[in-house]
Formats: structure tokens, sequence, C-alpha cells
């Protein structure tokens, strides 16, 4: 049975609902996945894309294209298995074998963490981390908790560190470690304690999380979007695409009927009652388009600096206060994997600095080719940083820091090609994503709804429109989302109409 086969057939529209031309902004997973489904559904479908290449922030560079090299994930690089939507489509495009499971950040032992005494490894750091949460502490409350729930604060703190952005990691010192530390109480915790070393023990988030729902349930205010992307980077398994992640966005195009038209930026739109009226650069001049249906999967960090015309108040408020974050990535083709010499395996080192996290992407092709290593991925302020250095001081910059871990880089020959990517700048992006730490689930799910609320037959999709902001997921839930909404949509409108397109786009299992 053939991928397009297993999703069930395609409908055709009839007279009760009139076939429908629509024209997709947006050529990323949310764009292409609603193209394919409202095709799917028998509508007439168009996609324009700014940018020269498909794929949005999934961005796969291979450094020896066409040869059995080394790649690397330069935008998104793991999905989560617990990410139904995501796992079907998968499925549904015939990639489901090529799925491997991620190692993510400390879950290589051998791995490095860096701590108030310097780099250690994560087998031997806890001892140190768990000092540095008790000097945190104020008065005797240290005593209040248990070794094992001090040893669970210790590396949530350390994840907080690593993983978030520096205005955010900074409110350890305003009372998170203490809310941290009350997100267990009352569980028995000895059971998820292992010891892998001489520097102390180590606690087993995944099975913890995995137990214990209540965690990430009773999470409130700014700890909520934080912890909930914290249970899906240590408490569900992480998985990678084997060969690339931009082959999901390959296939998916390779399955849209209709145009994909690449370099088409559009400059400005205008809804009215009949549609909307796209300005489309081409050139040195622009043209003007009128559209029946648009679903914009546009950024709002780019949408907001585009002319727009016909859009309420409220949804032009919710356009330019969306927030996004930066992230910058840099990549070196190394000469080998030497870090399997240190008897890391894969994962990721928490180096902290300028560099902040470093990942160990397995060697996939002919080793003799080399390997990739994704010397530093930072996001927020610290994406912001390394940006504002330039191209040659920023690679100069992690190389130095980075080899203060791996000494190995100064080895003549060693690396052999770099790239890399600032998202933060990308004019096409302008941001890696929509974030909402910070917010409880009541605020984050208020603007999910005034981000992804249609204007007239203008309607949008979007990791930035959907319940899981950041993640593949999260563009293909807002993506199924929209193509109800439009398919569903009448002059008239029935209520009919939307059941049956609800019952036709594809939904995970």
């Amino acid at each position: 049975m053939s991928p397009d086969t297993a999703a069930g057939p395609a409908r055709q529209p009839g007279p009760w609902q009139p076939r429908k031309r629509v024209t997709v902004l947006g050529a990323g997973v949310a764009g292409l996945v609603a193209a394919y489904e409202l095709e799917r559904l028998g509508h007439s479908v168009e996609v324009l894309e700014g940018h020269l290449r498909v794929g949005g922030r999934i961005r796969t560079h291979r450094f020896l294209p066409g040869r059995a090299g080394p790649l690397v994930e330069l935008g998104a690089m793991r999905l989560p298995a617990t990410h139904h939507r995501t796992m079907r489509y998968l499925r549904k495009l015939g990639l489901a074998d090529q799925l491997r499971e991620f190692t993510t950040l400390f879950q290589d032992d051998a791995a490095y963490v860096r701590t108030g005494q310097g780099h250690r490894r994560i087998r031997e750091a806890s001892e140190t981390l768990v000092a540095e949460l008790r000097g945190r502490l104020s008065g005797g409350e240290a005593e209040e908790y248990s070794p094992e729930a001090l040893l669970f604060g210790a590396w949530m703190a350390v994840r907080v560190n690593a993983l978030a952005p520096s205005d955010f990691r900074d409110s350890i010192r305003q009372g998170l470690d203490q809310e941290l530390l009350d997100l267990v109480a009352g569980i028995e915790l000895a059971d998820y304690v292992r010891s892998p070393g001489a520097g102390g023990e180590l606690i087993d988030l995944r099975a913890l999380f995995a137990d214990h729902p209540q965690i990430r349930a009773g999470c409130r205010g700014r700890l909520f979007r934080f912890v909930d992307d914290i249970v899906n980077e240590t408490g569900s398994t992480l998985m990678r695409l084997s060969g690339g992640l931009d082959q999901l966005t390959h296939r998916l195009r390779e399955r849209i009927r209709g145009p994909v038209r690449c370099g088409q930026e559009v400059t400005g739109l205008a809804v009215d009652g009949r549609g909307v009226e796209l300005r489309i650069r081409q050139g040195f001049g622009t043209v003007t388009r009128s559209c029946d249906y648009v679903l914009c999967t546009i950024p709002f960090s780019v949408l907001r600096g585009l002319d727009l015309a016909g859009l309420d108040e409220e949804k032009l408020a919710a356009i330019h206060d969306q927030r996004y974050w930066a992230a910058t990535k840099v990549a070196f083709h190394c000469r080998e994997a030497f870090w399997e010499r240190d008897g890391i395996t894969g994962g990721a080192s928490f180096t902290g600095g300028l560099i902040r996290q470093t990942y160990y992407p397995p060697v996939e092709g002919d080793p003799k080719l080399g390997a990739a290593l994704l010397a530093s991925y930072t996001i927020g302020q610290d994406a912001d940083r390394l940006c504002g250095l330039g191209r040659g001081p920023r690679i100069a910059a992690v190389l130095a820091e980075a080899a203060v871990v791996h000494p190995e880089l100064r080895r003549p020959g060693m690396v052999l090609g770099v790239a890399d990517q600032v998202w933060g700048t990308e004019p096409s992006a302008q941001g890696a994503a929509a974030v909402r730490w910070g917010k409880d689930a009541a605020s984050c799910e208020e603007e999910r709804q005034a981000m992804a609320r249609p204007q007239g037959r203008l309607f949008f999709a979007g990791e930035h429109c959907s319940a899981h902001p950041a993640w593949v997921e999260g563009a293909v839930e807002s993506a199924q989302q929209a193509v109800r909404l439009i398919d569903g949509h009448q002059h008239g409108g029935s209520p009919a109409d939307s059941a049956l397109a609800a019952d036709a786009v594809e939904e995970p299992a």
C-alpha cells in the first residue's frame, strides 16, 4: 500500500462544497502540509515562497553534496515521538523507517557540563551542581528538601541554564530554584536515582516525568511553557530523521500537484470582502494579484514588516506583539569524530559561555569523509550576541571556546569546513520560533487563538498559531486547523460543511 493510499482517498467537492482557489504563502512545513491537504479535499492550490528553496526553518546542510558525507541540521533537528501528527506524516510519506532516536543534552554521561568549577563530565558533575544549588538557597532552606529533591532541582536548574535564553535563566536568582523543587513535593524520588560515576548521582528525568504527569500538569505561571518543553526534551523519546529532516519537506512538495513557486517575495497584502490582494516583488518592481483565498504561513516577525491593509486592530496587535527568539548554529566538518575516542557516542555537552550547547551528530555515510560537529547552538540573547560578531569573528569565537573542551579542534587539518545559520537575521524568518515561556496555560491559549484568527478570506498557520510553538508538530497542527476553516468557509457557510472538512483532513490516530 502506498503512503498516499494509506491516507485515504481524496474527496471531490460536491455541489454543496464548491472548489476553492487557495494561494498559500510560505513553503515551510505548515504551508506544504496545508497545500497537500487542501488538494486532497479537491481544492486548487498554488504555493508562493519568498526564499529560493522550500523547507522554511528546516534546513539540512550537507558538507559534501552528492557524496555520502556528513550532514548537520541547521534548523529543526528533533521530533518528540509523542508528536503524533508529525509521526503520522512521516509514515504517510514513507519516511518512518528512517526515524532514529535522537540523543539529546545530558543523555550521554561522557559529555560535559559547565559548572562553577569548570567543565565536568556529566557523570561526575552532580556533587558540584548540588553544592551550587545549596549556595543559592537562602538560610536553612536546603535542609527542608531531601537529597533526591536537591538532585532533581540541581539538574533542572542546569537545564534552565543550558536551554533558556539569558533573560529567562536570570530568574533563577529570583526564586526559580524553589519553584523547581516544589514540583516534586510528595513524590518518592529514590527509585529514579542512579550512580554512574564518582562525582555523585544522576536522576532519570525521563522516567520521572513519564510516571508523574502531574509535574507537567501542575505547572503555573512562568514555569508552564518551560517545563512543557523540558518534558519534550527529556520526558519523551526524541527522534531524528536519518538522511536529513529536509526529506520531509521535499516529499511533501513532490505530492503537491499545483505549482510551488520560489523567489516570490510578498511585500504587502490587503483584505476586502471579495478576497485578498497580494503585492509580490518581481525583479526591480512589484506586481499585484487578486486571490480568492489566502493562507498565510509567513512568520509574524516577517509579516509585521509588510504593508498590511484590511486587518482589524486586534489582529494587527497580535501580529506586532508576537515574540520570536533568535537562534544561531555553527557547525564544523571535522576530519574524524574525535569525540568518540573521548568516550562520547552522541548527545550534547552544555559548554556554556558564548557557544552554550555542543551536539555530536551520529556519523552518517562514509566515515572516511569525516563527521559533523554542531559546535554551537544558541537561542535568544545568546544567539544575538554571536550574530552581532559577524561571520568571521563568530566562527573564530566558537572555535576558540569549543577547543577549551575539545582541544583536538586545534590540530592542523581537523576542521575541513564550516556552516552556520543565523535565524535572527534570516530575511525569510527573522527569528527561529515563537516562544511563550513565562506564560501560564490560559495566556498561551489566548495568544494562540489571536494568532490563528482569520480575517475575511485571509487565514493563518505556522507554529506560532499552534499549541506547540517551536516544534514541527505545531506547524502541522496549525495547517490542519486552517485547512478545516478554509474548506468549511462558505458565503453563507453551514456547520455541516465544517464537520465534513474535519472528517476529511488528516488527524493523529
